[in-house]
């Protein structure tokens, strides 16, 4: 497994797949917000929570469609699924080389960037934990959207679709603990549940996505 998560992550440095790409596409999108509310304090104060959230959830949807699609191209897939490897092992490594190479960098640049849009000092913090805690759930989920439209010409869009409902409750959660700590106001309860998101998905998607995935190479 290891050796596969080092291969992954290599392929993923290689093709220019989620590093770089995301973290332009995060700091774009906070640059570009002042821009579009003004440069009212207090209005990017309150809506900055929310801003990182949906920054950091498009970012890592930009690269979803890179955890299989390699694989399948050069025929990588099918020799992995003769593996001794079990298949749910396989889907949860993607999924954890996604997170390192995609959602812990969002993770680290994010209470940065929240400079920008003038977050509350409190919320740097919460920003923090709420991402860390969040994001291996957007990876999960998207490799279980990947694995749905592997093999499909230009599947990106119906991934996207797929996958932008089931990003929802972590979305609202995550932004609700971030706004709540900015705030000041107890976080117990949204965090609570951003984490129960998180463990259910990590606990069970993978069945899914091997699953799927079976189906997909007979």
């Amino acid at each position: 497994m290891i050796a596969l998560l080092l291969r992954d992550l290599r392929l993923a440095v290689r093709a220019g797949g989620g590093f770089g790409l995301g973290l332009v596409f995060f700091l774009i999108v906070t640059v570009l917000v002042p821009f579009g509310v003004g440069p009212q304090t207090d209005l990017l104060s309150r809506i900055a929570p929310g801003v990182l959230w949906v920054g950091a959830l498009l970012a890592c949807l930009l690269s979803l469609d890179r955890i299989l699609a390699l694989d399948w191209e050069d025929g990588s897939l099918d020799l992995l699924a003769t593996a001794p490897l079990p298949m749910e092992g396989i889907v949860s490594v993607k999924a954890l080389a996604h997170w390192i190479t995609t959602g812990l960098p969002l993770v680290f640049i994010a209470p940065m960037l929240g400079v920008l849009l003038s977050l509350p000092l409190e919320g740097y913090v919460w920003v923090l934990v709420s991402l860390l805690l969040g994001t291996p759930a957007l990876s999960v989920i998207g490799t279980f959207g990947a694995a749905l439209t592997v093999g499909l010409k230009r599947g990106g869009l119906l991934m996207s679709l797929l996958v932008l409902p089931l990003y929802v409750p972590t979305l609202i959660f995550g932004a609700e603990v971030a706004r709540r700590g900015a705030d000041g106001l107890a976080v117990a309860t949204p965090l609570a549940m951003l984490a129960g998101i998180s463990f259910g998905v990590m606990a069970l998607l993978p069945f899914a996505s091997a699953a799927v995935l079976r189906i997909n190479l007979r």
